[in-house]
Parts: C-alpha cells; sequence; structure tokens
C-alpha cells in the first residue's frame, strides 16, 4: 500500500471507528475520513462526531441533507430506501475523493452480521433478510475499491479490537446505528418533519435509559416512528397522533437477541416525557419480540 491515499467512510459508530483506527495505523497522514451528514443521524449525532473524531483523525464533514431527502422522496420500501443510500452515500464519497486528489480506494466499517443478513457471496448457508447499504446497496458501477478489514468480524471482536487500538470506551459501547440511519426506523415515507419527531422521541428514550443506568446493560435501544396513527386525549381536547415503537434488545454477538427487561417505572417515564414532549405523538409501545424470529431493527 506504498503510496496509496484512502478514504474512510466514517458513521461515528464502533465500527466505522475501528475500521479506521486500523487503517491509520497502517497508513498514517494518507488516511482521510468522510462523514457525510444526511439529514437520517440522531439528535446532536453530527456534532458529536466532529467533536469525537475530529482530533483524532482527518476529517472532512459533508452536508448532504438535502440531497439524500431528495432522492428519498415517496419511497416506502425498505429495500428500495437501502439501495437509494448506499448509491447514494458512494456518490458523495466519489464526490470528496475527487476533492482530495488520487484516491481509489473506501474503507467500511462492514462486519460479519452485515454480510450475513445481507446473504452476500461470502455467505453460502443463508437467505437474504435485509440489504445493508455498505453490503448489497453498494452500486454496480462504484470507481473506488472497497476494502472492509472487519468483515469476518462480530460486534464483540470489533470492540476487543477497538479496546487494543485505544479507543475510548464511549465510543467503544455506543449502541449501534444503521447505515441508512432514521429512514428505516421511520416506517413509510420520510419527510424531514417525521424524521424530526422520531429524533426527539429517541432521544428521550436513550436520556431515560442513562438516568436510569441502563445504557450499558442494553446491546441496543431505539424508537421507530410507525405510521399508524390513533385518537388521543391532552387535556380536554381530542388528538390523533402517531404511535411510537420503543426497541431496546440483549445480546452477545447481535446474530441472536431478546428483549431488555427495562423496569415498567422507567419505561413509565419515558412514555410519559415523550406523548408530553412530541407533540405529534400520543401512544407509546414496547416490543417484545426476540431475535428470531424479529430482527432487530424494524426494517
Amino acid at each position: 500500500m506504498t503510496g496509496l491515499r484512502v478514504l474512510a467512510a466514517m458513521s461515528g459508530g464502533v465500527d466505522s471507528a475501528v475500521a479506521a483506527a486500523l487503517v491509520s495505523r497502517a497508513i498514517g497522514d494518507r488516511l482521510t475520513c468522510v462523514f457525510i451528514d444526511t439529514g437520517m443521524l440522531r439528535e446532536r449525532e453530527a456534532e458529536q462526531v466532529v467533536a469525537t473524531f475530529g482530533p483524532r483523525l482527518r476529517l472532512v464533514p459533508v452536508d448532504a441533507e438535502a440531497r439524500f431527502l431528495a432522492r428519498l422522496g415517496g419511497v416506502t420500501d425498505p429495500e428500495r430506501k437501502r439501495a437509494i443510500i448506499g448509491e447514494e452515500f458512494i456518490r458523495c464519497f466519489e464526490e470528496e475523493a475527487a476533492k482530495l486528489g488520487p484516491v481509489d480506494v473506501i474503507v467500511h466499517g462492514t462486519i460479519y452480521p452485515d454480510v450475513i443478513e445481507s446473504n452476500s457471496k461470502d455467505s453460502k448457508t443463508s437467505t437474504r433478510i435485509k440489504t445493508h447499504h455498505n453490503v448489497g446497496g453498494l452500486p454496480a458501477d462504484m470507481r473506488l475499491e472497497n476494502v472492509e478489514p472487519l468483515r469476518r468480524l462480530f460486534k464483540d471482536e470489533v470492540r476487543r479490537v477497538g479496546a487494543e487500538l485505544g479507543i475510548p470506551e464511549d465510543i467503544l459501547w455506543r449502541h449501534p446505528f444503521p447505515g441508512p440511519g432514521l429512514a428505516v426506523r421511520v416506517i413509510g415515507v420520510l419527510t424531514k418533519e417525521r424524521l424530526d419527531v422520531l429524533r426527539r422521541a429517541d432521544a428521550i428514550f436513550l436520556e431515560e435509559l442513562r438516568a436510569a443506568d441502563l445504557y450499558r446493560s442494553i446491546a441496543q435501544a431505539f424508537a421507530v416512528l410507525t405510521p399508524v396513527q390513533s385518537v388521543g386525549v391532552m387535556g380536554d381536547f381530542r388528538t390523533y397522533g402517531f404511535l411510537v415503537a420503543l426497541r431496546a434488545v440483549t445480546t452477545e454477538d447481535f446474530m441472536t437477541a431478546d428483549w431488555a427487561r427495562i423496569p415498567y417505572d422507567v419505561l413509565a417515564r419515558i412514555s410519559a416525557r415523550i406523548v408530553n414532549e412530541v407533540s405529534a405523538v400520543n401512544r407509546v409501545v414496547y416490543d417484545i419480540s426476540s431475535k428470531p424470529p424479529a430482527t432487530i431493527e424494524w426494517e
């Protein structure tokens, strides 16, 4: 890899952080990390990623919210969402690579569960469950060579590698976030307004888990904005608001998972805050499905 210039797709999650750190160890300042803000990130996530990784790595932030939302307008099928997002990510990375000079390689933080669920050529015993944007969602005509140093590792193994590399604990134990972001947690049509509703509900959920000292014991937790609307009462007035579903699981490797037994009083606080602080929502439910038969994400 002598003289090779490399671009790393940085999401801010543990997988992309560990992949970037590994490549940085190998080639030093010939690595440039590109963080694309799709407009489908969690609350204040873009600022947190820049603040966390900017001082550690050569990081280029890109505001691409408008172009992603334009491409996804009217799309409801989750597989179509993933394909569009995968292609748009690569086009953004190709544009940034052209600005940086001769860049031929892109590094992704793909891990083995992504490969299995996407039924890539590496997985001969499973059918496709869903296409991960960085595996089956990549366009066939991409100009950058794809390198995936973590492709054969599970999440717990990635965290062990990250610990050896000195990745801070708050990054190592950050809950996983899908590459397509909130696009696959807003069920149905995507709009900025719906994304904002979900962002706030999701933030409340995570805030309360941290306040109850439950965040670390739960492997992944998030809110889902469903297209279901129901009648409710706020004060003396009728409401017709959205239903938000909460999902929290415990797992070692993310291939199987059990629903987290969050105490009722914590769930009650979370529900009360969401319906009182997020005006578009008037009903909250908790998902008690395990994997299998359900997947961790809804889409």
